[in-house]
């Protein structure tokens, strides 16, 4: 057994020297994920879902390298992320990047997305006479994608107000859509018969609206096939590493490397309890490790005598409630020189990725990577690292 370093603490220098915790970021793992979904499109082109920083994990990297990967349409959820992404797309020479907006135009907003170029996806037929508002004033067309709620129930037209615009196109005099769009619900369980419902009412909704290019796949949908496919792939945390298809193998390359420093081993006795409330305490001689990250890093308190680290190529649990800055790991079974003050273990590493952390915490990746916090000292790899 070998020390828990998978590389020499001793070489780290400056905020690396300093920090509790080093994030990785793997850029060409990302990449290779983007092309991976290309591949399984089979020509139809793929969009980058882009939206809370990259998934956490810095949209000033994620996004230029993606872009430099081949993709030309990107989306985001909020009118902010969509400036600070235009910004980030024209600084790295892809000013032409097509940026939609999922939470649409609100009120005052009109002239920001206008010139910055950002494509709002209208959710309702508020959204539609905001928009057309706009265009008529200026007399122009603006561009903009319709979002159709097919079973979701959370944003989109229901089918009312699909009845409404169908009935009266004068409602679009203002627009230009470019993208008619809906979002699945269940696409990571590929059996479940909303996946079908979905795509039956989307069809019947799609047959009485303005023929345009049509979006359907998120990351899982993506691997429902064909019929799911249409002509825009919108894929967004199986980019990031995420396992798309739960119930097999993840086809996406990892990501993310989480690695926490130990800072304290100590014995303790039977008995024993360990962290607030003493939630955990020793069934017999037992030594703990102190690792330097807690909440505030986004490890999540639900992985409180939950979570495990890996420390080489074994796990260790979490024992005791998560702290603010700090967990504390049962490291009883592993050799003495094999955990040792200023090593670091893996919190998300090849032996215990994202997705397994997600499931010990009773979540799923998505919250995982969104949560990861700002102290980690940031290293990426790759791409445009």
């Amino acid at each position: 057994m070998t020390s828990a370093n998978a590389f020499d603490p001793a070489r780290l220098d400056g905020p690396a020297a300093r920090a509790g915790a080093l994030l990785t970021v793997d850029l060409d793992a990302a990449v290779a994920n983007y092309r991976r979904l290309c591949r399984e499109l089979d020509g139809v082109p793929c969009a980058a879902v882009v939206k809370a920083d990259g998934y956490g994990l810095g949209v000033h990297r994620v996004a230029p390298a993606l872009a430099a990967a081949g993709a030309h349409s990107f989306f985001v959820a909020t009118i902010d992320e969509g400036l600070e992404l235009r910004r980030v797309l024209t600084d790295g020479g892809w000013p032409a990047a097509e940026i939609h907006v999922l939470n649409g135009p609100l009120p005052g907003t009109e002239r920001e997305l206008r010139d910055a170029r950002l494509i709002p996806v209208l959710n309702s037929l508020q959204d539609v006479a905001l928009w057309t508002a706009a265009g008529r004033a200026e007399g122009v067309r603006l561009p903009a994608a319709l979002h159709v709620d097919s079973g979701m129930s959370r944003l989109g037209l229901p089918d009312d107000e699909v009845a409404r615009l169908a009935a009266d196109w004068s409602l679009l005099d203002g627009v230009q859509i470019q993208l008619t769009m809906t979002h699945l619900s269940s696409a990571d369980a590929p059996a479940h018969p909303e996946n079908a419902a979905q795509l039956e009412r989307f069809r019947s909704a799609l047959a009485r609206l303005p023929r345009t290019p049509v979006c359907m796949a998120n990351s899982s949908g993506v691997f429902l096939g064909p019929d799911y496919h249409f002509d825009l792939g919108r894929p967004g945390v199986a980019l990031y590493g995420v396992n798309p298809t739960p119930a097999q193998a993840n086809p996406m390359r990892r990501v993310v490397t989480l690695k926490g420093r130990i800072l304290q081993v100590r014995q303790i006795d039977a008995g024993r309890g360990v962290g607030y409330g003493a939630t955990f305490r020793a069934a017999g001689p037992t030594r703990i490790a102190t690792v330097a990250a807690g909440y505030a890093d986004g490890l999540l308190r639900h992985l409180s005598n939950q979570g495990r680290v890996a420390i080489g190529d074994r796990l260790a649990p979490v024992v005791g409630r998560v702290s603010m800055d700090s967990i504390t790991v049962d490291v009883t079974a592993l050799p003495s020189d094999a955990v040792r003050p200023g090593d670091f273990v893996d919190l998300i590493g090849e032996h215990h990725d994202q997705d397994a952390m997600a499931t010990e915490a009773g979540t799923i990746g998505y919250e995982v990577l969104t949560s990861l916090g700002r102290r980690y000292h940031r290293a990426y790899l790759g791409g445009n690292g």
